[in-house]
């Protein structure tokens, strides 16, 4: 007689443990069937505010409500069994103070029954990741390009293209490690800077539009599995959607643990064939500014 064993669901320390292993493998999912395939794939599922633009038809994801993350997120987490399901802070539901992220992250949490929560930003971030963290709360960092700061960045810009701006993003991911973050998505990043990044934080990187050395990847699954019309440079079509759903996402997962992808024609290079600088050069082109008295 066989006796079948459930396999627990994923949790936020054990996407942490992969640091330095077997590459992560995630995607985002938005329903309950996308996310009951991707679920045999992949470690953790992103129920990312990219839904806005990708289902709801936004120019940005800034207009997404609080109320629309929890629908899609309890989708996602009904149709998955394994994988950790993550769920985005939209625009204005934690940037003013901890105590407001804190209740709308415990409201997301309460209502889906996911596993973490995302948020955008390094540095202006880290009180509040480490406020959340210190009451329960597992937090996946965002740095790089964030898009929900489009309207500051004044578009969807690369990260990182020249050497003077790799202190600061290098500083955002040191300080989100330090404030408890589980793991932090590094997104539209050159390939060095996020490979840097990645040797030097003690927790996981998961690349979109960064590097195949990061520790895992991400990609919106509308994006990869043929269905976008347009999609950034740095995502790789695995499939079209239909019946071969299954047998795309397994592509990608194979190809992400094999660190095929992203290969270098899915990666950003420096501008004007600038020289990749050593770790101590990099930290003394941005020293801090005195001030005196």
């Amino acid at each position: 007689m066989s006796i079948h064993v459930k396999r627990r669901r994923l949790m936020a320390p054990d996407i942490t443990a992969l640091k330095g292993g077997e590459p992560i493998v995630a995607l985002t999912s938005y329903h309950a069937h996308t996310a009951a395939i991707a679920d045999n794939h992949c470690d953790f599922l992103l129920v990312g505010d990219s839904l806005g633009m990708v289902m709801h038809g936004f120019e940005t994801t800034v207009p997404v409500p609080l109320e629309l993350m929890i629908m899609h997120g309890q989708a996602v987490v009904r149709g998955s069994k394994r994988a950790l399901v993550v769920v985005d802070m939209p625009f204005g539901t934690y940037e003013e103070s901890p105590s407001m992220a804190f209740r709308n992250a415990a409201k997301v949490m309460k209502e889906t029954d996911c596993g973490a929560v995302k948020l955008e930003g390094g540095r202006r971030m880290a009180e509040t990741i480490r406020y959340l963290v210190d009451r329960g709360i597992p937090v996946m960092a965002h740095i790089g390009l964030t898009p929900q700061s489009v309207n500051v960045l004044g578009g969807f810009k690369t990260q990182g293209r020249t050497i003077d701006q790799w202190h600061a993003i290098e500083e955002d991911a040191r300080l989100v490690a330090e404030a408890g973050a589980f793991a932090v998505v590094l997104e539209a990043m050159t390939a060095p800077l996020a490979e840097r990044i990645t040797k030097a934080i003690p927790i996981p990187t998961v690349g979109i539009g960064a590097s195949a050395g990061c520790d895992g990847q991400i990609l919106v699954m509308e994006d990869m599995l043929g269905l976008s019309p347009n999609v950034p440079k740095f995502v790789k079509k695995f499939g079209a959607i239909g019946a071969a759903i299954d047998s795309a996402i397994a592509s990608y997962a194979a190809e992400v643990r094999g660190r095929t992808f992203p290969a270098k024609e899915h990666t950003y290079s420096l501008k004007n064939d600038e020289a990749e600088p050593s770790l101590a050069a990099a930290r003394a082109t941005k020293k801090p500014k005195t001030t005196s008295t």
